[in-house]
């Protein structure tokens, strides 16, 4: 155990993560009294943040007591104590590189007194903030990211599906002729493989699409599978379809660029697997442009939400022109959108929501913190898919990047699970332009 330590918690920590008091061990922690009037400014609304901001609230008002302000409130067992800062403190060297008085000047104010009160403790900074921790290096004070909920490794984004070369032949004709596959014990990669992998075995003279199946311990043939009009392209989107139709799989991650089809897939499937789910639900974050609420933009609340849930709308309509307008087909897509058997949706408007017999669809998960994912999770009830979909490079949010947003997180912890597969597309689908413009710009 190392030195005890000083933490001030920048706002954006909250609001990523509302029970970040529980994350420092037996280290202090401040609140600069500007961090509460920022909550404040984030407690009326119906989006996840929002959320965080009452929760955070409620658990301060538990841990409140009178030397709060003074000697500090102890966090519980194995925790340090937290202090809140109240009043406006001052910091020469902050106030000559950076005069104007704003939050984010108040809150390293707040570190510099901290680092001079008490000089044999170390006193971080811990923001998610990029432009806030070049500040406070650049006048000399310690900062660093939140990352209890960072994930190292995401080099499993960067390529698509594994490929074993030199398998014996014999063992891909028996894949061929066996409808339930062959044991999993009878391959040498047996030790590296996730539940629910989905890979291609080459010999000499043939090859064949399989998938770890760890229900039944075997590995089995995947199928070129057509969904709802829809046809895979490539073997990556074979695979997608293979978890994506699998009942006993309840969590799915598709993750991929633009353009390689993963929510498109995702709903064929879903629209595919009619009869064994109640509902689709297809939904998505929203993030406001410029960070802006959604208040400034006109009409009702379906409105405003309209133009962000587009692309969903968009997907639906390939899976409609796949047949004629007058078919069996579009008239029962619109009857089940008609009697809200098919709900295309902003991600708000499910909280609190049980999901039970429901293929549920998320998309744009990347956008989530894994606080917001972990929330969405818990909503299954019994018989419902998820399916979380997202590009990890595309992020909208000011505060997420590609190892601290929810859709790796969920990713790196679910792995090894039986009911969870994940599938990485890597080949774009959408044109050669859409191809180009994604690799090279």
């Amino acid at each position: 155990m190392g030195a005890k330590k000083n933490f001030v918690i920048d706002t954006n920590v909250i609001l990523h993560d509302y029970n970040c008091l529980k994350n420092f061990q037996e280290n202090d922690i401040y609140l600069p009294i500007v961090v509460l009037e920022e909550l404040d400014k984030f407690k009326k609304g119906n989006e996840q943040i929002n959320f965080n901001a009452r929760e955070f609230v409620r658990e301060l008002d538990l841990i409140t007591d009178d030397n709060l302000f003074t000697k500090g409130a102890p966090l519980g067992e194995g925790l340090g104590r937290l202090f809140v800062v109240a009043g406006s403190v001052d910091s020469s060297r902050v106030r000559d590189s950076f005069p104007e008085r704003i939050p984010d000047h108040q809150i390293l104010s707040v570190v510099d007194w901290l680092t001079e009160k008490k000089p044999k403790m170390k006193s971080i900074l811990v923001t998610k903030d990029v432009n806030l921790r070049m500040k406070a290096r650049s006048i000399g004070l310690l900062c660093e990211d939140y990352i209890n909920d960072k994930v190292i490794n995401v080099d499993i984004f960067e390529k698509s599906n594994e490929v074993f070369e030199g398998v014996d032949p014999t063992l891909i004709d028996r894949i061929y002729s066996s409808k339930e596959g062959l044991d999993i014990s009878e391959f040498d990669f047996k030790d590296v493989i996730h539940p629910n992998e989905c890979f291609v075995l080459k010999s000499d003279r043939s090859s064949v699409l399989a998938r770890y199946n760890p229900f039944t311990h075997s590995v089995c043939r995947v199928n070129k599978t057509k969904n709802y009009g829809i046809e895979p392209r490539n073997a990556e989107q074979s695979f997608a379809f293979e978890v994506l139709n699998d009942l006993n799989i309840k969590l799915v991650a598709l993750t991929g660029k633009a353009g390689t089809g993963k929510t498109l897939l995702a709903l064929a499937a879903a629209l595919g697997k009619l009869t064994d789910y109640k509902q689709i639900l297809l939904a998505r974050p929203i993030v406001a442009l410029s960070n802006k609420d959604l208040g400034f933009l006109p009409g009702d609340a379906n409105e405003k939400v309209a133009p962000y849930m587009q692309p969903l709308f968009d997907n639906l309509n390939v899976i409609k022109h796949q047949f004629a307008s007058n078919s069996s087909e579009v008239k029962r897509l619109e009857d089940m959108q008609k009697s809200d058997q098919l709900v295309i949706e902003a991600l708000a408007f499910i909280r609190g929501r049980s999901l039970s017999e429901t293929y549920c669809i998320i998309d744009e998960a990347q956008n989530l913190t894994p606080h917001e994912i972990k929330t969405i999770i818990t909503r299954a009830g019994e018989g419902t898919k998820m399916v979380f979909t997202g590009d990890i490079q595309q992020i909208d949010q000011p505060y997420l990047d590609s190892q601290s947003n929810g859709l790796v997180y969920m990713i790196d912890r679910m792995r090894d699970q039986n009911l969870f597969a994940h599938i990485n597309l890597v080949k774009g689908e959408r044109s050669q332009l859409s191809e180009l413009a994604s690799n090279l710009m």
